[in-house]
């Protein structure tokens, strides 16, 4: 399986546990990172929040590196739609994180999550809901 493809199983996944909540729903942006305007992977939200995810999910268990422009053109996404922006993060098929923009470590060309920075910041999948 190719990385894209791997991507947006991880993205459908997302999908199905916000739409088996009951709650929350939630549809993937085609073409996301490729389109010449900024879109988010996904958007979920309920009556009361609108949340717009990065997703990224790798089989390493030590770093995720997100491109700055990325970070940037989510910033620019949710402040437009009125969504507060999150990282999903998964390493290695373990569970998901969702991170703030603000808990991320940023270097020179990215910013860079590591397994102990989304286990300390991070919310679970029941936490982020929950909020």
């Amino acid at each position: 399986m190719n990385l894209k493809a791997i991507g947006t199983k991880a993205e459908r996944e997302l999908i199905k546990m916000f739409w088996e909540t009951g709650s929350w729903i939630a549809i993937r942006a085609a073409g996301s990172g490729c389109s010449r305007y900024p879109s988010p992977d996904l958007l979920a939200g309920n009556v009361i929040r609108k949340l717009a995810i990065e997703c990224k999910t790798t089989k390493s268990t030590n770093n995720i590196y997100i491109p700055i422009n990325e970070i940037e053109q989510l910033e620019e996404f949710s402040k437009r739609f009125g969504a507060e922006p999150w990282l999903g993060i998964r390493f290695k098929e373990k569970e998901w994180y969702f991170l703030s923009l603000d808990d991320t470590k940023q270097t020179a060309k990215n910013h860079c999550i590591s397994t102990l920075l989304a286990k300390q910041k991070g919310l679970l999948f029941e936490e982020l809901i929950s909020v």
